[in-house]
């Protein structure tokens, strides 16, 4: 028999309506200290309330005891900026948990390939460079940089690298690369975790010269034209044994689950465990090593 309405109820996570609450009413977790308020964050976000207002509210739950009081979850800066702007009230949404420890590990910083759409989107509307500028508390010339940030960029690359907070001047050196190369250095970036400019400029030194892209010269002052060749070579063996590692990783991680699993029945036998303290206490503490680093993942 199929689940009735009552059995496919999924609560929801915050109440149906906005509400407007005193800011007074509002208990926050953690105060705002003065080197927090000099900090270009806060002047971002104080600049965009002056000129559009909140656009995302905060988020607060009520407290078990009083009703009349809330718990602050998310939107610190935001409920300060707006207290120190003198007005007492301000709209927020409702969490059904107070579960701050959530929100605050979903807290990050916007992908710079989304912010880079978010511009595109607000200026197709009519917003203009200036305005958005002042929003963002950065000047023109930041705005009109992050506007083509893709110029030049193959959309396979960019799609790697959408939901990552990247330099832009990571792009700049991506320009360099043919299409192919730059889906190349797009993973790798990935694969090592590193998204820095001067890893991007290693990516450009170690790439071939028919993989640059005509009339855009290499420029890696202080290198000579072997170290250079030494740095390709390097950088084909990296690929080769990157390449290798992802043929062979799922396998591997199956292997390794399958491992850790039988090491845990073992340590749950208290016969094996005292067997192996009288007798072989250094694979027990390997043993251990090993359960623990699986319950840390």
């Amino acid at each position: 028999m199929s689940p009735g309405p009552q059995s496919m109820a999924v609560k929801l996570a915050f109440e149906e309506a906005s509400l407007r609450i005193p800011i007074d009413s509002i208990m926050p977790l953690r105060a705002s200290s003065a080197a927090v308020k000099k900090s270009v964050k806060y002047g971002q976000i104080a600049a965009s309330i002056a000129e559009v207002g909140i656009i995302e509210p905060p988020v607060v739950a009520r407290d078990a005891t009083d009703h009349g009081r809330y718990h602050l979850l998310d939107g610190h800066l935001r409920v300060e900026i707006v207290r120190e702007r003198g007005e007492t009230e301000i709209v927020c949404l409702v969490a059904t948990d107070d579960e701050a420890f959530t929100y605050n590990k979903r807290v990050s910083r916007i992908a710079t390939i989304q912010e880079h759409r978010m511009i595109l989107n607000a200026v197709k509307k009519g917003v203009s460079e200036e305005r958005l500028a002042r929003a963002l508390n950065v000047d023109i010339a930041s705005i009109r940089k992050k506007r083509n940030l893709l110029v030049g960029i193959c959309p396979e690359a960019a799609d790697l690298l959408k939901d990552r907070h990247i330099p832009i001047h990571v792009f700049t050196e991506l320009r360099f690369m043919k299409p192919v190369r730059q889906v190349e250095a797009a993973m790798a970036m990935i694969t090592m975790n590193r998204f820095t400019v001067s890893y991007a400029r290693s990516l450009v030194a170690s790439t071939p010269d028919d993989q640059l892209v005509a009339g855009k010269p290499r420029r890696v002052p202080g290198l000579t034209e072997d170290q250079v060749a030494t740095m390709q070579r390097e950088s084909e063996n990296v690929d080769r044994q990157l390449r290798a590692v992802e043929q062979s990783y799922s396998a591997d991680q199956l292997d390794l689950m399958l491992a850790a699993g039988y090491v845990n029945r073992l340590l749950g036998n208290a016969r094996v465990v005292r067997y192996l303290a009288q007798h072989h206490a250094d694979i027990l503490a390997e043993f251990q090593k090993l359960s623990d680093l699986q319950k840390a993942a």
